[in-house]
């Protein structure tokens, strides 16, 4: 891969198989794609199209066949057991997932958590006394930053509500300082009104910090309104891959348009559906493929 020193993300031919009785599934296949600082790329398909498997992929929660993750020009280093190697990546990208009790300690308040990230990563200079007073003020910034307060920082996670989660668990990706952000169905768990705040959070932090937006979603609505970028996938492989505005409305691969006519409308018919879906199976999906 020629590394690009404008690209925060370079992403470059993965390819993700496992194991079955027979033949190999692949998840993944030959994908590529990158993101600019500030950018914001969605990657979006139905279930199974191999989207979480690439969140997962970019985060070492799995290791690709092949293919190569590059942040800020450096190689992503593979699953280790090296600490060094671990906090690094943890550095370079975060994930929030669509529950945030994956990411959140039950056990703690919201700030301690924030506290225990931050002393995870912290550096020597900020041990002690200073450390702590550090480590205060950041968890306070953080917390302001995600639109929480003093009470939801002394609260454990079930006394929240899943907004307030949401807004705790971006705030435990962001201590890190990350340079790109992963957001597996981030907001799909959410009511319509809490789905726009969390959104509109997220658009004031790309804008702020310049952190790169990766967001995985089967919603095109959420797409079209965080996104410069949408990138189609099905049975792992990338059908579209264009700006969002155009792609969402000038469709150019059957499986884009099937997606979009799919989202229930006045006069929307669900068998006829269903028939445009057998008709792209039996084609193996690569009908009009565009880059």
């Amino acid at each position: 891969m020629t590394t690009d020193p404008g690209l925060l993300l370079q992403v470059s031919g993965l390819r993700k198989t496992y194991p079955t009785g027979g033949a190999p599934l692949v998840a993944v296949d030959d994908l590529s794609f990158t993101l600019r600082p500030g950018g914001a790329l969605g990657i979006v398909g139905e279930s199974g199209s191999g989207k979480t498997t690439t969140a997962r992929m970019l985060v070492g929660l799995e290791r690709p066949d092949r293919g190569e993750i590059l942040v800020q020009g450096t190689p992503l280093a593979p699953r280790t057991r090296g600490r060094a190697a671990r906090l690094a990546r943890a550095k370079a990208v975060q994930i929030v997932f669509q529950d945030p009790y994956l990411s959140l300690d039950a056990r703690l308040g919201i700030g301690d958590t924030l506290d225990a990230v931050l002393r995870l990563h912290g550096s020597p200079e900020r041990a002690g006394r200073a450390g702590r007073s550090y480590r205060a003020s950041r968890v306070r910034e953080l917390l302001s930053q995600v639109g929480l307060g003093e009470r939801e920082a002394a609260a454990p996670p079930r006394l929240l509500s899943g907004g307030q989660r949401q807004r705790a668990a971006i705030a435990r990706a962001l201590a890190v300082e990350p340079a790109v952000l992963v957001l597996d169905e981030a907001v799909s768990a959410l009511d319509v009104s809490v789905q726009a705040q969390v959104l509109n959070l997220l658009a004031d932090i790309r804008r702020d910090t310049g952190i790169g937006l990766v967001f995985v979603s089967h919603d095109l609505a959420v797409v079209r309104y965080i996104c410069d970028e949408a990138l189609v996938m099905y049975r792992g492989r990338t059908m579209e891959h264009r700006p969002v505005d155009e792609l969402l409305t000038a469709p150019r691969h059957p499986y884009t348009r099937l997606l979009l006519s799919s989202v229930p409308h006045p006069g929307w018919d669900p068998e006829a559906i269903g028939a445009q879906r057998r008709d792209l199976a039996a084609a193996g999906g690569q009908t009009g493929r565009s880059g």
